[in-house]
């Protein structure tokens, strides 16, 4: 299992700037070790973003993104001290959730 994800939320003027760091190895499965064995696939393939309960973002991702990604999103509707909260679910069936609240840039 990953550790957390790092969350920002921070709103600019009526839109909240949501950054996601996703702890995780991102594994395309394609990249070989030094003896020629390839890496077992291990990367995440689905993420959505909650304000509040209500989901505004759902976005399916491949292993083709680097180790430890960095998402970014803009979501309308928000206001300081929403909560946001992440979710991601990888090819091997790990899934994790994190929260953070949105606060003034």
């Amino acid at each position: 299992m990953t550790g957390p994800m790092k969350i920002v939320a921070k709103m600019k003027g009526d839109v909240a700037s949501i950054r996601v760091m996703a702890n995780h190895p991102m594994e395309s499965g394609l990249r070989k070790e030094a003896d020629g064995k390839l890496v077992p696939a291990h990367h995440i393939q689905h993420m959505t973003v909650a304000l509040n309960g209500k989901t505004m973002v759902a976005a399916q991702i491949s292993g083709s993104i680097a180790k430890n990604p960095l998402f970014g999103y803009a979501v309308k509707g928000a206001k300081a001290g929403d909560k946001v909260s992440v979710t991601w679910v990888d090819n091997k069936g790990d899934k994790r959730t994190d929260e953070a609240v949105v606060t003034l840039a």
